[in-house]
């Protein structure tokens, strides 16, 4: 089962930060001109999911108000309201009635940069079990931390002295069937419901080394400011698709037809649990020359992402040329600015995804890939589906 939807706390006091949360959500604080929140939805974004909960308190206006319905940040979002601080598990109850059968459990002032796939694949290897995003802190005195056995968690310490520790790093994957086990009125998943489920022995938990930050301190607040820029502007992997994902049998558009390169889906992986960024860009002529339409390329493109997610690895995106300079039908035999070796499409990644050109490099099979590459600021490297792994020139590439 793939997850396509995210339980979001962002209904605390923030006690912690002092004056500056009087008049502004905690996980609303601006960091480089956008609230911290929106970068938790940016992410949960680009691993296709779209349907979130907010589940807000003090100064939801101020949430409600920026947010809206998520439409405008391509996301639906539904909101679910505490009158009275009911503890994060309590939050979690109240919103019950809108759950799936599995979902994201996660707060809205921390971002723990993690391979979401890969937790989902880890859930349903172990017997489709609640799971727990782990993270190694230097400094675990602010935490409590978890003690594994195996997979399994055992249980959690209170917060202990400063030294080096595995916590909780604020994401977990419940099923709904999780809710039945809170009590009525306030309740706290942390210090109650994981310790509950642990003792029954059905949470395990798995640790992640991404980019971790949790601003419920004034200094990490502070850090933030500069660390969650550099965090947002990141590495990217671009690839050609035909002849790099999938064998080049002439206009591939459908199930029956595709076949991975070797080492493709592992390599795809391989940039998903390293937090780099995989983008597709890909002449599209078949979409010109009447062989499928739009629709049907960007149907196929999601069959591809289904297939991945199942392995625990996602696409971020994906950007086409569907003309061709002298073949096809109107509106798409044009000279256009997309079609490679010209840079359009990959300048216009740079320009969306916010990304550094020397950050990026270009995947393609063809000395037009590397051309565009060239023109866009960027490196780029051959692939030859008959004699490479992708897997294995992923790691050459990224060094």
């Amino acid at each position: 089962m793939l997850i396509d939807q995210a339980v979001i706390l962002a209904g605390g006091l923030g006690t912690r930060l002092g004056e500056v949360s009087m008049e502004t959500p905690k996980p609303m604080h601006i960091i480089n001109q956008h609230p911290f929140l929106e970068y938790v939805i940016w992410n949960l974004k680009r691993y296709g999911i779209k349907n979130i909960i907010l589940s807000v308190g003090h100064l939801s206006d101020v949430i409600i108000n920026y947010f809206g319905d998520g439409s405008g940040f391509g996301v639906h979002i539904t909101y679910v309201s505490e009158n009275k601080p009911l503890g994060t598990a309590g939050a979690l109850k109240l919103c019950k009635p809108h759950l799936s059968d599995k979902f994201l459990f996660m707060n809205g002032d921390t971002i723990f940069d993690i391979n979401l796939d890969d937790l989902a694949l880890a859930s349903r290897t172990e017997n489709d079990s609640d799971i727990l995003a782990l993270r190694s802190v230097d400094d675990s005195s602010h935490y409590g931390q978890v003690v594994l056995s195996g997979h399994l968690i055992k249980s959690f310490t209170e917060k202990q002295e400063k030294g080096l520790g595995l916590i909780s790093g604020g994401i977990a994957l419940l099923h709904k069937r999780t809710i039945d086990i809170i009590p009525d009125g306030s309740c706290s998943m942390e210090y109650d419901i994981y310790p509950l489920l642990a003792a029954k022995g059905r949470l395990i938990g798995k640790e992640y080394k991404g980019f971790f930050i949790d601003i419920g301190l004034p200094e990490t607040l502070l850090s933030a400011e500069k660390l969650v820029p550099i965090w947002r502007s990141k590495r990217t992997v671009m690839l050609d698709r035909d002849g790099v994902i999938n064998i080049d049998k002439g206009y591939v558009n459908s199930p029956d037809r595709f076949e991975w390169t070797e080492g493709a889906v592992d390599a795809i992986k391989y940039a998903n649990d390293a937090g780099i960024l995989v983008i597709v860009i890909t002449n599209q002529s078949g979409i010109a020359r009447g062989f499928y339409t739009e629709s049907e390329f960007k149907t196929f493109m999601i069959w591809i992402n289904t297939q991945l997610r199942a392995r625990g690895a996602h696409i971020d995106g994906w950007y086409y040329c569907p003309h061709h300079p002298t073949e096809g039908i109107a509106p798409f035999c044009i000279d256009c600015e997309c079609r490679k070796p010209k840079p359009g499409l990959i300048n216009k990644v740079i320009y969306e995804w916010d990304l550094d050109p020397n950050c990026c490099i270009m995947v393609g099979d063809k000395e037009s890939d590397i051309e565009s590459a060239s023109k866009s600021g960027i490196k780029g490297f051959l692939f030859d589906p008959a004699e490479d792994n992708l897997l294995l020139k992923f790691k050459e590439f990224l060094k």
